[in-house]
Parts: C-alpha cells; structure tokens; sequence
C-alpha cells in the first residue's frame, strides 16, 4: 500500500512540477538552467533529435578568465527549459595537440551528417599561445547528439582554391595586390585593393582565414559554412565534404571589404537571408541584412531587420545562430559581458516577416515560445 502511494504521488507531483516550469522566454535576462546557473552555452546552435532539443555553446569559465574547458550541451524537451549536460568536446593536456588546454573554441555548430550517421561539430579554432592568428576550423564528430565528440582535424579552407566566381581577369588582378605596397590600413586604395582580393592571394597557399562562422544545410542535403575571413573584412560561403568534415574548394567571397561577422543563416519561401555584425569586439553594433536567391549569390544588402529600443545596436547583442521551430524561425543572440563570459545573457526573438516579405526582429519584453 505504502508502495502504491508513492508511485501515485510521483504521477501526481510531476504534472505540477512541469506545470511550474519556464513556458516564456525573457530576452537578455538571467536563464537558470536546471541547476539553477546561467546556461553557459555561447555563440553555439540548437539541433533537435528525437524529440528532444540539443543547444552547444562555448563554455565559458565562470567568475574568470582562465583558459575555457571545452564546448558545452544542454537539452530541454521545449526550447525554455534546460538541463545540463556537461562538456561535450574538452581541451586536453597533450602539448602541441590543435585543441590543448588554453586554445580557443568558438562558435560551435552541430549538424548531422546523413551519410556517415554521424553527429558533426565545426568551430572556430585558435592554437594555445598565438592569440587570433591562427584563424582555423576545428573538425570533431560523434555517434550521439549527447556526445563526446572526438577532435578530428583542424585546417584553414580552400588552400589553392579560387572562388568560382573567379575569372582569369580576376586572379590576375588579385595576385597584383601586395600587403607591402599598403603600410596603412582603412585608405580607400587599401579597401579596394582588399576588395581586389588583396588578403584572398595572400593566404591562397596555406588557406583562408575562417573565424566567426555559421553552418547550413540547403535543401539538397549539401552542407555549407559561412564565415568571416581575409581578417574579418570579407564573408566566405564554402562548401562542405559529403562527410561534412572538409571543404570541397568550391567557395565565394560576399561583401568584400565590409567587415561582417557573426553571421546567420535562414531561407524562407524561395530567398536565402543572412544577418551579420560589425566588428566592434565584443562592443554591440547595429545588425546588417542581405538576400540572395541562390547561396551563390548575388547577395543584397539590406537595412538591418531589427525595430524597438537599441535597435541600432542589435538590443545589445550579436547574432550567433538562426533557429527554424516549426515553420517559424527564432534569431538567437550573445549579450556579451567580457569581464565574465560565462555570464552572457542570450537573447532569443521571433523573426517575423513584413508585407514585403523582408524579416523582422522586433524587440520583446518576453513572448511565449509556442
């Protein structure tokens, strides 16, 4: 009987219990994970897999600057309410290893690949000790969205490859463009010699430069990333392996010269949308906007999308990744506070879309996630 009574309980409580739970989301506030902490998942991407949803992030070391452990994971059944479940891919101890401890991983995206059946993560990756030089992308997979992710490889895209876009012309007068003619940055010559494809030839041996970045799956199943490179001045939209662990060498350059990063990736209907960021460090600036009908472009820049307070700064944040649910799509965004990372609050709103069709972000106090 006293068993009886126990199991009816249980059945009873937990209703009230998943009751009492988050059911709105509160942009740029505190958001406890099932511990009670601030979910310390940044400048990552949500996949979901069998009814459940999988949101990885940089972990962030909490109360300090010291080097960060790894790429962390969280799972919510609903998209408000998050449990943790510890780092996915770690640092290790082993000296000269891409990914040892005091390297930096950012911007981890996880997709699945459906022709090995593997789980892949690609990040921004820079070597223990070289600061932001390196300017590489880290490769690591898993059989499970719950991991761990065991590292791969770590590479620069496209080395010797041209865009394909290219024409002979183009090569030539890209391979014209020398650093040493230009001893100072931001003059007009400097940008249109960076808009020639200055930086492009400069690493076209050992690969481009890759740093903030997005990955996408278009509707055939090809996979592709979009990131900042040629020093964060211009967009790369590369190609993926069928195993989603390299580059095919298929690539474009887009905005050359207009210091975009943090890019997101959507297509609603028939048109592709991208919303990116200035550079200003971890200072928030306001968001940019393009469209393209084809991921080859042409690309066209729009007004940025966002309305309400602090609009012309992106509400104080920057975009890290764009979430389809349904047949809608949320833009989820970092709140970057850098004296204590790990504390950046997340700021998540509905991507409406006006008359025109040309999204909206518009700013809400809180709004419900169904």
């Amino acid at each position: 009987m006293k068993k009886f009574f126990l199991m009816l309980l249980s059945v009873c409580v937990l209703p009230l219990w998943v009751s009492a739970q988050k059911r709105t989301i509160v942009p740029g506030a505190e958001w406890p994970d099932n511990n009670g902490l601030h979910i310390n998942a940044h400048g990552g991407n949500i996949i979901q897999a069998d009814g459940t949803f999988f949101w990885y992030g940089e972990s962030r070391p909490r109360g300090t600057h010291k080097a960060m452990p790894g790429i962390s994971l969280y799972t919510s059944p609903d998209l408000v309410n998050w449990k943790d479940c510890g780092i996915v891919l770690s640092t290790v101890q082993q000296p000269g290893s891409p990914i040892e401890y005091g390297c930096v991983m950012e911007r981890p995206k996880v997709v699945f690949c459906p022709k090995t059946q593997k789980y892949v993560m690609l990040f921004h990756l820079e070597l223990k000790g070289k600061g932001y030089s390196a300017a590489m992308m880290g490769f690591a997979q898993s059989d499970s969205p719950y991991g761990p992710f065991k590292f791969e490889r770590a590479l620069r895209p496209n080395a010797k490859y041209w865009p394909v876009d290219f024409k002979r012309k183009d090569k030539k007068l890209a391979q014209k463009q020398n650093p040493e003619d230009y001893k100072d940055w931001w003059t007009p010559e400097w940008r249109q010699a960076i808009e020639k494809g200055m930086f492009l030839w400069r690493d076209f041996q050992g690969g481009q430069m890759s740093r903030d970045q997005t990955v996408y799956v278009d509707d055939d199943g090809t996979a592709y990333q979009l990131t900042s490179s040629e020093d964060n001045l211009t967009l790369h939209l590369n190609e993926l392996t069928s195993d989603f662990l390299g580059f095919t060498g298929r690539f474009i350059r887009i905005a050359p010269g207009g210091q975009n990063e943090a890019p997101t990736l959507m297509k609603n209907g028939d048109t592709y949308w991208m919303i990116t960021s200035g550079c200003t460090g971890w200072a928030p600036n306001e968001a940019r906007m393009f469209s393209a009908k084809s991921l080859w472009g042409p690309w066209t820049q729009h007004p940025s999308p966002c309305i309400g307070p602090d609009a012309k700064k992106t509400f104080g944040a920057q975009g890290t990744y764009i979430l389809k649910h349904g047949g809608r799509f949320i833009f989820m965004a970092d709140r970057w506070m850098p004296k204590t990372l790990s504390e950046s609050r997340h700021v998540w709103l509905p991507i409406e879309f006006g008359p025109d069709g040309t999204p909206q972000i518009i700013w809400r106090d809180k709004w419900d996630i169904e």
